[in-house]
């Protein structure tokens, strides 16, 4: 399968800290789905599965070649986890459209995280 787009985003796991205690739950309803807050909140460090999921969201939109701009939101793309514990995207409302217009047949992601920084690749194929 050719290769249709690939991305690429760092995240500072302050930068997410800061999100969460200043904006908590108005921050997570706007840019998580419940499955999403639900897998996260499951760690005592919350904001380290929270900014993998946000840098996975912003590799998919560099992947898709829009950037969160128009139609592609936040909430268009969804970081969630196979029986095998490898993470899976999926791809909602305007994200779903520009991938279905593109012709992604499969979508890969790759986080890691330290304590300072969470990381993630998306590489599309059609």
């Amino acid at each position: 399968m050719p290769v249709l787009g690939i991305g690429i985003d760092l995240v500072e796991v302050k930068r997410i800290r800061d999100l969460l205690q200043r904006h908590g739950d108005r921050f997570k309803k706007r840019m998580f789905s419940d499955e999403e807050v639900a897998y996260c909140e499951l760690f005592a460090e919350s904001a380290i599965p929270y900014a993998a999921r946000f840098a996975a969201k912003e590799a998919a939109v560099k992947a898709l070649g829009t950037g969160f701009a128009g139609e592609v939101g936040f909430a268009d793309v969804e970081v969630t986890r196979l029986p095998t514990g490898q993470p899976e995207l999926r791809f909602h409302g305007g994200a779903k459209a520009r991938a279905e217009a593109l012709g992604v047949q499969r979508s890969w992601v790759t986080l890691t995280h330290t304590s300072e920084h969470a990381m993630a690749q998306v590489l599309l194929e059609g």
